[in-house]
C-alpha cells in the first residue's frame, strides 16, 4: 500500500487513483468516492464524473501542461503531478507555477516515483502531499523535511532569496540578493558589489 504524507504528517489516503483514461464506464465502480482522474478524462467526461463521484481531482503526467485547466484550477481541491522516474524535474516546475503564478491554494500531491530525498525540495516548490513509492519508509521520509534548515534560493515557502535562523543569516542573504540583482542589471546603476555589501552590513535593522 502506498504511504501518504500530507502537511508533514502520515495520513490515510482517501483518494482512489484512476490510472488511465478508460472512459466513463469506470465511474460506476467508484461511485461516491474521491477519485483522482487523468487530465484526458477530465477534459472528455468531467460532467459525468462529477455526477457519479463523491469528489474529483486531476492528475497530470510530467509531459503535460496546465494550459487546459489553468483558468479553473479552483475547481479542484487536489491536483497531483506524476513522476514517471524520480529524476524527471518537470513536475517541480508545474508545482511552482501552480503556487506562484496561478495562486492555487489547494493540495498538490506528488505521485509516482516519489523518494525520501526529493521531499524537502518538492515541498519548497509547492507540493504539500506525497504518495511515496511502495518501498519508502514513512517514518524515515518524515525526517526529510528537516534535512536543510535554510536555502539561498527563493521558494514557495519563503518567498525570499534567503531564509535563515538569525539576523546575520538574513543580512548575508540580503547582500547576496543585492549582488545578484546588481549583476543581472549589468551594472546599470554604476555601483559596485562592495557598495551593496557595505550598504546592507551597515543597516542596523539587520543586526
Amino acid at each position: 500500500m502506498t504511504s501518504l504524507i500530507r502537511n508533514r504528517n502520515a495520513v490515510p489516503n482517501e483518494w482512489a487513483l484512476l490510472q488511465s483514461a478508460s472512459g466513463p464506464d469506470a465511474f460506476s465502480a467508484l461511485r461516491g468516492r474521491k477519485v483522482l482522474l487523468p487530465l484526458e478524462l477530465i477534459l472528455s467526461d468531467e460532467d459525468e464524473a462529477r455526477a457519479q463521484l463523491g469528489a474529483i481531482g486531476v492528475w497530470l503526467d510530467s509531459h503535460q501542461d496546465l494550459a487546459s485547466i489553468e483558468n479553473r484550477i479552483a475547481d479542484f481541491q487536489l491536483i497531483a503531478l506524476n513522476f514517471p522516474v524520480f529524476s524527471d524535474g518537470r513536475p517541480f516546475s508545474l508545482a511552482r507555477r501552480l503556487r506562484l503564478e496561478l495562486g492555487f491554494t489547494g493540495e498538490i500531491r506528488a505521485i509516482g516515483d516519489v523518494l525520501r530525498d526529493q521531499l524537502c525540495f518538492l515541498e519548497r516548490c509547492g507540493f504539500n502531499s506525497f504518495a511515496l513509492r511502495s518501498d519508502q519508509d514513512v517514518d524515515e521520509c518524515l525526517s526529510a523535511f528537516d534535512d536543510f534548515s535554510s536555502t539561498y534560493t527563493a521558494t514557495h515557502l519563503t518567498k525570499s532569496l534567503y531564509f535563515g535562523g538569525d539576523k546575520s543569516d538574513r543580512r548575508r542573504g540580503l547582500v547576496l540578493r543585492a549582488q545578484i540583482e546588481h549583476i543581472a542589471a549589468n551594472r546599470a546603476t554604476g555601483k559596485n558589489l562592495s557598495e551593496y555589501s557595505r550598504q546592507f552590513s551597515e543597516d542596523d535593522s539587520l543586526r
